[in-house]
């Protein structure tokens, strides 16, 4: 079951973080009564002024009865120099705003019954736009029509919201803490498999070196061919594909897979944690020790549960919800770096660089073939007109939000993938470390220290250009250069490279680990 669910909900990882709408407020009033409601628009068709004071005021003309995809209606009369307010649908935005710049109207609104996507077209289209555009929803243009019924004035302006917050700092630490226990945990596993199977009898360890090689693998699924790699590339391409086109009735299977997984991998976590601690080798009084575990192992099942439950029941809410999702989140992620473990550091390189290729294509090569001239990825991550949100990104509020109220709290994000793709290449330099030896654990820090390091570069260049960045662009080179420059400078990139382990010998009666000589040969990880 862990099997099947966790690659297909990394099937389904999508660069949140890429995707940024531009929010400003929108400025109602009427004599002495005001109110603020939360619009979207696009920096490349609409300047808005930075402050309440500098934004222009105009009259606002209700056409919501019209989607303005005609000439026929109002005539220039009706709009010459005021602001319009018009239902979303039936055409394309720039259409809307071309006709209503025709008819004299110095501003339009377009009222949305779906979720507030930021506008989007191609160059010439957004040449053809004079007008101010902006989104707002259908439900704040009905509460402002009832608020002021003998007619309203209207203002359009967005502060500039600082580009450092807080939040960064929050989320750089959940990232590196995810990646490195998932490592580490990868690593640990390792260990006790060779350990165990170092200790069986010959008849059970020594039936075969694949035999052997199976015990000794700490992982429940290994990637150990190319050819694999690129198929579960292909099909990350189909599923994003099908996403695109059948979003409204796939989010939700997306939504039941991450409650199913992430409720199984918090128990695994929380197992293993007690574990450590030692809580699993008391029994309970007036129970017998079997039992006992049955009981703790039920009550353990239903604490994980009921939080998977509450985040599927309580999803859509902002204020604390994201809480549960990050917890649920992070133990996905370790328990998938955990699970899924890839046989070397050839695999490592061709997974990453496909990646990248994938995530390149997805969001810089689809716009030339889209309609409206925006990206498959960010479409499907923006939910393409549906309520419901992918659970797969960490969610961190911005303290530094402005208007909480009228625009909703403002999140900074990182997508699943930016922390499972290269804490697989983590793992594995930690599993290495064990085939090594290695007390320092020299693979396994060096390469969190580049993970580190690529986190606080996409965070730097998003801080300075004011955009949100593809992560992995920085953290594909950061991990695999890092391990790599370690495998060169300790002279073993050939079994690094090939997944060589380096003469793991255990002790009967200690259990541990021999350095061999370095004249010793290597011992070749068989496919797993």
């Amino acid at each position: 079951m862990v099997r099947l669910m966790t690659p297909v909900l990394l099937l389904c990882y999508i660069y949140m973080s890429q995707v940024q709408s531009e929010q400003g407020f929108l400025y109602i009033s009427s004599g002495l009564s005001h109110k603020e409601y939360c619009i979207t628009y696009s920096s490349s068709w609409t300047n808005l002024s930075k402050s309440l004071g500098d934004a222009v005021e105009y009259p606002l003309v209700n056409l919501t009865s019209s989607t303005l995809c005609n000439i026929s209606g109002p005539g220039p009369v009706v709009l010459k120099g005021k602001a319009v307010v018009v239902m979303r649908g039936g055409c394309e935005f720039v259409q809307k705003a071309v006709m209503a710049q025709d008819l004299g109207a110095t501003t339009i609104l377009i009222a949305s019954k779906t979720p507030l996507v930021t506008p989007s077209s191609n160059d010439t289209d957004h040449r053809e736009v004079k007008i101010p555009l902006a989104l707002m929803r259908y439900r704040d243009t009905e509460d402002a029509l009832e608020m002021f019924p003998e007619g309203m004035s209207v203002k359009l302006y967005a502060p500039s919201a600082p580009r450092f917050d807080v939040s960064i700092l929050v989320m750089l630490a959940v990232g590196v803490f995810t990646v490195a226990m998932g490592g580490y945990w990868s690593g640990t596993a390792e260990r006790d498999a060779l350990c165990t199977s170092s200790a069986l009898p010959p008849a059970m360890g020594e039936g075969g070196e694949g035999s052997r090689e199976a015990r000794a693998h700490g992982g429940d699924l290994a990637v150990s061919s190319p050819v694999k790699v690129v198929i579960f590339v292909v099909f990350m391409s189909a599923m994003l594909v099908l996403m695109f086109f059948f979003y409204k009735w796939l989010v939700y299977v997306i939504i039941v897979v991450f409650c199913l997984a992430s409720a199984l991998a918090l128990y695994s976590c929380l197992n293993a944690l007690l574990e450590k601690l030692g809580c699993t080798n008391s029994s309970i009084p007036c129970l017998g020790e079997r039992a006992s575990g049955i009981v703790r192992a039920v009550v353990l099942a239903a604490v994980c549960i009921s939080v998977a439950v509450v985040w599927g029941v309580y999803r859509n809410e902002d204020r604390w919800i994201w809480v549960l999702q990050d917890l649920l989140g992070m133990a996905f992620c370790i328990n998938f770096m955990k699970t899924i473990t890839v046989s070397n550091f050839k695999i490592c390189v061709i997974l990453l660089s496909l990646l990248l290729v994938y995530d390149v294509f997805f969001v810089f090569i689809t716009p030339l073939f889209t309609k409206n001239g925006q990206s498959i990825m960010v479409q499907v991550a923006v939910g393409t007109g549906s309520d419901e949100k992918l659970p797969m990104v960490m969610k961190v509020p911005r303290f530094s939000s402005w208007k909480q109220d009228a625009c909703g709290i403002q999140f900074s994000i990182l997508g699943f993938g930016d922390l499972i793709v290269p804490g697989l290449v983590v793992a594995y330099c930690h599993r290495f470390d064990v085939w090594t030896n290695s007390t320092k654990k020299i693979y396994f820090i060096s390469c969190t220290i580049g993970y580190l390091s690529g986190l606080i570069c996409t965070f730097i260049i998003m801080i300075l250009s004011g955009m949100a960045q593809p992560a992995l662009l920085y953290l594909v080179p950061f991990t695999l250069l890092t391990c790599t420059a370690v495998a060169c400078h300790k002279h073993q990139l050939k079994p690094f490279w090939t997944g060589t382990r380096i003469g793991y010998e255990v002790l009967d009666s200690s259990r541990d680990p021999l350095l061999q000589d370095e004249g010793q040969e290597y011992e070749p990880i068989q496919s797993r």
